[in-house]
């Protein structure tokens, strides 16, 4: 994806696939929506969220059936999808699907699924762990780039910040810039207050919106958001996951802070 270097990288969907029917829809949303703005969407969701706190907890439909819903919404919809993996095995089933592929904050020290991911050649999104210093995601891209893959993201997705806490160090911002590659802030992640609601994540959604445009104005290249057309019903991550609905009027100031960085305005 080419045009990764000109436009705003906007990365968004929802948690985990619930179903074909909703996941397309909020796909063509999106869609629709973004192309009226100078970003690049990227669809993301997961087709197995293994990395839950309850065994009780909903993972989605799992490999086979969730990389088939998102090889629909590619063809059909044309945009690029984004999913996690977590298992070295999977990348044979999702490498000719994904565009990109996220490995999971707290894999990103797991070298041989580092290795053998970007060994696809797909862009590799690195999402930066919760006990990662910025200054040590050097090392991740070191294992990417010795695959000879320089089709890198980086993502920030808040520190732990004490138990059930997060924080965003908007140091981490340019720090992680002067390595080279696009930095995407994650905010409603970084919102989380992991295991806090009964064996799932609380959080803070109502911070979205600041966060975002602080980030923005930090000069990250682009945004990665869990949203969902009801969130107070999404079957994963219901606290953080954003209103789509309430997307158009985030983005206008997005856009319209990029284009005072930008020096247009």
């Amino acid at each position: 994806m080419r045009e990764c270097k000109n436009k705003f990288i906007f990365i968004a969907g929802p948690c985990v696939i619930e179903n074909r029917r909703k996941a397309y829809d909020i796909a063509a949303y999106l869609k629709d929506l973004t192309a009226r703005y100078p970003l690049l969407f990227i669809f993301k969701a997961s087709f197995d969220k293994a990395n839950r706190t309850s065994l009780k907890s909903f993972r989605g439909p799992g490999l086979s059936s969730g990389i088939k819903i998102l090889e629909n919404i590619k063809k059909r919809l044309n945009v690029p999808v984004l999913s996690d993996i977590h298992c070295r095995h999977q990348i044979k089933y999702v490498k000719d699907v994904l565009d990109v592929i996220q490995i999971p904050a707290f894999l990103c020290r797991q070298t041989d699924l580092i290795v053998e991911a970007a060994k696809t050649k797909k862009i590799i999104n690195i999402k930066k762990g919760q006990f990662l210093a910025p200054y040590d995601v050097k090392y991740i891209i070191e294992k990417v780039e010795a695959c000879k893959n320089k089709n890198i993201f980086i993502t920030e997705r808040g520190a732990s910040f004490g138990y059930n806490n997060l924080v965003v160090d908007f140091r981490s911002f340019p720090i992680m810039k002067k390595m080279g590659y696009p930095v995407i802030f994650d905010v409603t992640h970084s919102l989380q207050k992991p295991s806090v609601a009964g064996g799932i994540s609380g959080g803070d959604s109502e911070f979205v919106d600041s966060l975002s445009l602080a980030g923005t104005a930090c000069g990250i290249d682009g945004l990665f958001m869990e949203v969902h057309p009801d969130p107070k019903k999404a079957l994963s991550d219901k606290h953080t996951s954003y209103d789509m609905y309430k997307l158009n009027s985030l983005i206008l100031k997005l856009t319209k802070i990029r284009k005072v960085l930008d020096g247009q305005i």
